[in-house]
């Protein structure tokens, strides 16, 4: 793995921290680790050093305090998030600018302060979705974001090719983490089948292979665009999605 010090967002829950810890385990000799919950970003603990920044990445300020902190970055992983759904007839359109304002302005600000930070050339992986790819009813504002992150993705991975800079984006489906709490119908099925029957419910109906993914298999994805095994790779977007996309 080349990247040894290297920025991870939503690093306190999910596929964020999943990805923390996979890449302590692979070697990294510095992380700097991003949340907005503060309580459960102190709670992270990695088998090497880490700088805990308790904040919100669509804070332009945070990132302009952020910016020693980050220097000599090498990687980062643009993965901070927030879910919602409803028609768009009945969306409001300060539930609109939540999401995108995490999602897409969040990422922006994110990717823009660890180009800026990485000097010497580095890798960086951004979390998008399948909704991005694929229309479905219900989540205009998610999908409209994340198609916009993969987007921004190309843009910055030609912008960075320069700087020998790699930007890629990952687009996963269903992920069996917390994002889809915020989810009425997910919730309510919860309350009426339990967590494990709810996803397994969702995953036969959403997915030819039929399951959804673990954080820990997107968090060894994004480690290997982060790798030298990837070290061609850039402007792309690896879709893991048991086939719902098809």
């Amino acid at each position: 793995m080349p990247c040894r010090h290297i920025l991870v967002t939503g690093a306190a829950s999910g596929i964020g921290l999943a990805t923390a810890q996979h890449l302590a385990a692979a070697g990294a000799e510095r992380l700097v680790l991003v949340d907005v919950d503060a309580a459960a970003l102190a709670r992270v603990a990695l088998p090497c050093p880490i700088r805990a920044l308790a904040g919100d990445v669509a804070d332009e300020h945070f990132w302009d305090e952020a910016a020693a902190d980050l220097a000599g970055i090498d990687g980062a992983v643009v993965n901070a998030g927030v879910a919602g759904a409803g028609p768009i007839a009945d969306l409001s359109f300060a539930e609109w600018r939540r999401i995108l304002g995490v999602n897409l302005d969040g990422a922006f600000l994110t990717l823009r302060a660890a180009m800026r930070a990485m000097t010497g050339g580095g890798a960086i992986v951004a979390t998008a979705s399948a909704a991005g790819i694929k229309a479905e009813a219900g989540v205009a504002a998610y999908g409209a974001s994340k198609a916009a992150l993969i987007h921004l993705v190309k843009v910055a991975a030609k912008e960075g090719a320069a700087n020998r800079i790699r930007v890629n984006a990952i687009a996963p489906a269903g992920v069996e983490t917390p994002v889809w709490d915020a989810i009425p119908m997910f919730a309510e099925r919860v309350a009426a089948v339990g967590r494990d029957a709810a996803f397994a419910e969702l995953a036969v109906l959403a997915t030819p292979l039929g399951r959804y993914a673990k954080a820990e298999e997107i968090a060894a994805q994004i480690g290997f665009l982060l790798s030298d095994a990837a070290a061609l790779i850039t402007g792309a977007c690896l879709v893991s999605d048991g086939g719902y996309t098809l």
